[in-house]
């Protein structure tokens, strides 16, 4: 039994204690609603967090500066200030660096409050890929930041990579759709991973933008994907109609062991046929018994005048033994693949006539503020994956800004992103074009046919040359993509 005495302070002890437990309630209700917006990240639960990173760990440490890691380490223990100082070091001293300049953006928001998209490349898998998107992911956050961010509120990017492989990529899914501060993701690197992973991504109503698949197999399929490259069927089309005027047999190479290429070969085929033209014989260069020696030979042999190469990234060397041995003897056509610094060095001469189909080129483009931009941070001109991804970042920026009717905040969230993304009057600036999506996900937008000219804008001695587009003053920069 308690005396008289001990009541009076049992009491308080219990109002203090239960007022101790109401701050640390609210608090923690108060965090737990906010952490989208400060963009801070629940503690690790599992390995394919090591994949994801704003700064506090590098993707590529191999090749990293001494400054880059300084500053990588600063940021993990909180100090951004001093993260700044040494991320601004190294790019004095890479200054095309685009992993460096995100986390430096990051590391310069610091604790502020901020939104976070995320994107998600494959470093290792396809690294000269990967850097040309995020170059376009780090101009955005730039371009975003520097002109007052979302509603006053910063930018925060998360980079993470899948590697392209499917299980990664399924994980990654997982765990950026749990994470709250993650508004939207850019990625993936190609139409497998990004297939595979739509669906964990669209159970938690996040929203992925993607600046590279066009296979027409992602047509439709989830109203939480947007691309912001057109799909096969109108690159098919270009090429295909491009052919009707002078060719009319072709064989097509392709890797069966992608779906983008298959995509791409069958709306080529589709097209050619249905233009009057003929496809004589399909290649795969998968195959093991594949000869580029032979396959040319065989096309002569069965009267074609086209070779039409749809590679894979993964099959590009094959596609390019082809286009040497080839010699100039058939005309080519290719898949945006072979928009690659190796076609100009590898192919060289034999490459010369060869039209490929890209979504954008910067030389249609004109001293667009944004190619202007590019070529500042840069150093050169950008390819069409780089403004592929700036378009993905500033669509999903465009999202975040919109004000939905009866909205009770200004914060944007996942439900107001994608409703706002998929009303058909959408529509964001882009870099150098407006972006506007079709019902079915795809990009509104044509293509552009480029053909490989002697030239000096490369450093290669060739140059991917607009067709129907005087040519630009000679340059000495290196070519807008990433070399391997």
């Amino acid at each position: 039994m308690f005396s008289h005495r001990e009541t009076p302070a049992l009491v308080l002890a219990l109002l203090i204690t239960l007022g101790l437990l109401t701050v640390g309630l609210r608090w923690s209700l108060g965090s737990l609603a906010t952490l989208h917006l400060q963009g801070l990240r629940l503690p690790p639960r599992s390995a394919e967090v090591a994949r994801i990173s704003q700064g506090e760990l590098l993707l590529l440490p191999a090749e990293a500066l001494p400054e880059k890691r300084l500053g990588s380490r600063a940021v993990a223990h909180g100090r951004y200030a001093e993260a700044v100082i040494h991320f601004d070091q190294a790019l004095r001293a890479a200054p095309g660096d685009p992993e460096t300049h995100i986390y430096r953006a990051n590391a310069e928001i610091g604790t502020v409050p901020a939104y976070t998209l995320a994107v998600v490349v494959a470093l290792a898998g396809d690294r000269p890929t990967a850097l040309e998107v995020l170059q376009g992911v780090a101009q955005a956050q730039q371009t975003v930041n520097q002109n007052g961010g979302i509603h006053g509120v910063p930018l925060r990017v998360a980079i993470a990579t899948d590697e392209n492989s499917a299980e990664q990529a399924i994980a990654l899914a997982r765990h950026l759709t749990q994470d709250a501060a993650i508004l939207g993701v850019v990625g993936h690197g190609s139409e497998a991973t990004t297939r595979i992973a739509i669906e964990q991504y669209a159970a938690g109503g996040l929203t992925v933008m993607s600046p590279l698949s066009s296979s027409v197999t992602l047509t439709n399929v989830s109203p939480y994907l947007r691309r912001t490259v057109p799909s096969d069927f109108i690159a098919a089309r270009a090429l295909a109609q491009h052919l009707l005027n002078r060719h009319q047999r072709v064989v097509v190479a392709y890797s069966s062991e992608s779906d983008e290429s298959r995509s791409l070969k069958d709306e080529f085929a589709t097209a050619l046929v249905l233009g009057g033209g003929q496809v004589v014989q399909e290649v795969d260069l998968s195959s093991a018994s594949f000869s580029p020696g032979a396959t040319v030979e065989q096309a002569i042999a069965l009267g074609a005048t086209v070779l039409a190469l749809v590679p894979s990234a993964t099959r590009l060397e094959r596609g390019l033994q082809l286009v040497r041995v080839n010699a100039g003897r058939l005309g080519m056509v290719a898949g945006s693949a072979l928009y690659a610094p190796q076609t100009l060095e590898v192919g060289g001469p034999d490459a010369i006539g060869l039209v490929v189909a890209v979504p954008w080129h910067a030389q249609t483009a004109g001293a667009s503020p944004f190619v202007v931009a590019a070529q500042q941070q840069w150093g050169r001109e950008v390819s069409w994956r780089t403004a592929a991804a700036y378009d993905a970042v500033q669509s999903l920026v465009a999202a975040m800004r919109v004000q939905l009717p009866g909205a009770l905040s200004r914060s944007p969230n996942r439900q107001s992103i994608g409703r706002s993304l998929q009303d058909l009057s959408f529509f964001a600036e882009g870099a150098t074009s407006i972006v506007r999506f079709l019902p079915s996900g795809d990009r509104n937008q044509g293509v552009q046919l480029v053909e490989v000219r002697p030239g000096l804008h490369s450093g290669y001695g060739y140059d991917f040359v607009p067709i129907g587009v005087p040519p630009s003053p000679p340059r000495t920069e290196a070519l807008g993509m990433a070399r391997p």
